[in-house]
């Protein structure tokens, strides 16, 4: 069988466009796997419905990647997503790597870098991988086949888009979705994951710049007393969440504040746009309070908001392996591990002000397994980022754009060895890929698996 779109996709359809891999979402898990996949050899698209790439850590300004270190100072995260900082920093775009008290009272590691900068590197990588970025285009169809000589299996064979030009139609031989909401992988006829009982989803965040900022007096304040501050703040409608926390513009006297709770489903259009909306709102009484009530802000306003909500949480892939809390805090060692990460479990739940928040060791960490990033479905089929398949639980830890870069690199690098793999132009299965050649292949590129 040939890559060619089935019939389903209409009388009136483009010429397809024959492609090794197609990357679904341009966030950093996305733009990190073409770059992975295009370096390893394969004929890359990557498809984005902004004008820039970056997802969360641009459109949502969050504006520090966390937890690059066990608390001990082990690095877990490293390969392209290090190289993303070194680049930044190139740029004056990134600051040093350091740990801080939150002022929920929990220690953290980060590094904050500048968002619009962010951009920047994010282009130049893809371009000098050979990538062809599709930006301001937005995903309509994607098209599943029965499996040459496997006819119980069924793989993607085409994908359809839309952009400024009008439709496209490509035929990957893989598919990568590292959209967040998995809308490529539901399309495609995968199984979802449901919260369990009890469990929300967790809520966005509007990011917003506030500056200046005296951050000599800022931080300063002792952890406790901002706590009792932000505390304040809540309880007097000020604050949507019942902290202050914030990451600094590299360059500036200028912060960006994580500060709002907006509980929203970012599947559901209209439902998002008023959350966006109440989140402006919220950032606009917040920074109120920051001017008012908070030392070191006494001469700050408001200067920016994100483009979009920073979203934690929508849909779930089930995967050949579903991670679980469990997996991170024993922590199991997994045959199949791609990636490592220290991130705690660390739930914001939809109403209220505080946070449920479960620390690590000192020394721990923990591992992903590829078997978390094949989708069940279509065997040509991966997924990175926010979307793995893990619970609810696992995902409040695996979810942040560190180890988003670590899983995208992991799948970026498994789709071009998948390509390799197998000949011709028929869907190239995942499962196919020799897992030991996959974790050599990353160690040689500088991740951490472990």
């Amino acid at each position: 069988m040939s890559a060619a779109l089935p019939e389903t996709a209409g009388p009136h359809a483009a010429p397809a466009r024959h492609l090794d891999v197609l990357v679904c979402g341009g966030g950093v898990a996305g733009t990190v796997a073409a770059v992975a996949a295009a370096r390893g050899g394969a004929r890359v698209a990557l498809l984005e419905r902004y004008g820039f790439l970056g997802g969360n850590a641009t459109a949502g300004a969050v504006a520090q990647f966390n937890s690059w270190q066990t608390a001990a100072g082990r690095t877990v995260v490293a390969g392209l997503a290090q190289e993303v900082v070194d680049r930044l920093r190139i740029l004056g775009g990134a600051g040093a790597h350091q740990r801080f008290q939150m002022s929920t009272g929990h220690w953290m590691d980060r590094v904050e870098y500048a968002p619009e900068l962010l951009k920047l590197v994010l282009d130049e990588m893809v371009l000098e991988a050979g990538v062809t970025p599709l930006l301001h285009t937005n995903l309509l169809a994607v098209h599943t086949a029965p499996l040459p000589g496997a006819p119980a299996a069924r793989a993607v064979t085409g994908v359809e888009t839309l952009g400024r030009g009008g439709r496209s139609h490509w035929c990957p031989r893989v598919l990568i979705d590292a959209s967040g909401d998995m809308e490529a992988a539901r399309l495609a006829g995968a199984p979802l994951l449901d919260l369990g009982q009890g469990e929300t989803l967790q809520p966005a965040t509007m990011m917003f710049r506030f500056g200046p900022v005296d951050f000599a007096t800022l931080d300063a304040v002792p952890a406790a007393a901002l706590q009792a501050l932000a505390r304040q703040g809540h309880a007097q409608g000020w604050l949507a969440r019942a902290a202050l926390h914030a990451a600094r513009e590299p360059g500036s006297d200028d912060a960006w504040f994580n500060i709002s709770r907006l509980a929203v489903d970012a599947t559901d259009p209209a439902a998002l746009g008023q959350a966006e909306m109440e989140g402006r709102r919220q950032a606009w009484r917040a920074a109120r309070f920051l001017r008012e009530q908070v030392p070191g802000c006494s001469q700050g306003q408001l200067r920016a908001f994100g483009t979009q909500v920073g979203v934690r949480e929508t849909r779930r892939v089930q995967g050949d392996w579903v991670l679980s809390a469990e997996d991170l805090l024993r922590p199991t060692a997994f045959a199949d591990a791609v990636a490592a990460g220290a991130y705690p479990i660390d739930i914001h739940p939809a109403q209220g002000g505080e946070l449920d928040y479960r620390g690590l060791g000192e020394h721990h960490a923990y591992q992903i397994p590829w078997r978390s990033l094949c989708a069940q479905g279509p065997v040509n089929l991966l997924v990175a980022g926010r979307g793995l398949s893990a619970t609810h639980q696992a995902l409040a830890a695996v979810r942040v754009m560190t180890i988003a870069m670590a899983l995208g690199q992991a799948a970026g690098t498994g789709a071009a060895l998948a390509v390799a793999t197998t000949p011709g132009t028929v869907p190239a299965p995942v499962r196919a890929v020799a897992v030991s050649a996959l974790q050599a292949r990353l160690r040689a590129e500088g991740a951490c698996l472990a």
